[in-house]
């Protein structure tokens, strides 16, 4: 068996409250455990183990976790959502920390941008019939 770099959780109850947040999360996209088994590309029973507290998942997996679920691994983990960053997608955190050393004239530019475009996203949301809104 090739050596691999795991996290390992320290107490029963710290695998358990991962699993919690595992399930809570997947429930949360309505996803079923297979379904989120093919998102992190595990059979079906070893994310079974994950969400009952049995195992804990690789590094790689976590981080795959992290990005499927638009969370941070840090909340994964510990519960403790970061309350001073409400990006929890890192790459657009990195662009807006990029977008600062840009001048004003191109900040205001990209931020007429962003409200185009959050402008778009509601009034396409708005027009959608009733039965194919998200949600």
């Amino acid at each position: 068996m090739t050596e691999r770099f795991r996290f390992i959780m320290v107490t029963d109850q710290l695998r358990k409250s991962f699993g919690v947040r595992i399930k809570e999360l997947r429930k949360s996209k309505k996803w079923t455990q297979k379904e989120l088994a093919n998102k992190l590309d595990v059979r079906f029973p070893q994310l079974n183990k994950y969400e009952c507290g049995l195992h804990t998942p690789p590094m790689d997996k976590l981080i795959k976790m992290s990005e499927v679920f638009d969370t941070t691994i840090d909340y994964l983990l510990t519960g403790n959502r970061m309350e001073d960053s409400p990006l929890h997608n890192l790459r657009l955190l990195e662009r807006f920390q990029a977008l600062e050393d840009f001048s004003n004239e191109d900040q205001e530019t990209v931020i007429k941008l962003i409200d185009a475009m959050i402008v778009k996203n509601k009034v396409e949301g708005a027009i959608k019939p009733f039965g194919q809104r998200a949600g």
